[in-house]
């Protein structure tokens, strides 16, 4: 199971956030993102994103990667949308 916490900021504040769990075992993990994504801009109601190799490269650093203006084929209200892998395995202290 992936759960993807979906957040749009605007003046460094959340203004709307979800988090999605995507538990179909047949996708791989990039496509578990992309449905979660998906659902989120959805339920937003967003066009979704492109996906640019910086997105990749912040996943796969940090799990989580942000999508900002030029990522979107029309305008936005909000700063930037930011998609984050939530990992409930890391043991907590």
């Amino acid at each position: 199971m992936v759960r993807i916490w979906g957040k749009l900021m605007k003046n460094n504040k959340f203004r709307v956030e979800k988090v999605v769990e995507i538990d179909n075992k047949s996708l791989n993990i990039n496509d578990k993102i992309q449905a979660a994504l998906e659902t989120i801009c959805y339920d937003f109601d967003l066009e979704k994103p492109m996906w640019f190799d910086k997105n990749t490269k912040e996943l796969n650093q940090i799990s989580k990667t942000s999508f900002r203006e030029d990522q979107f084929i029309e305008p936005i209200w909000f700063d930037y949308l930011e998609i984050e892998i939530i990992d409930d395995r890391k043991k907590k202290a």
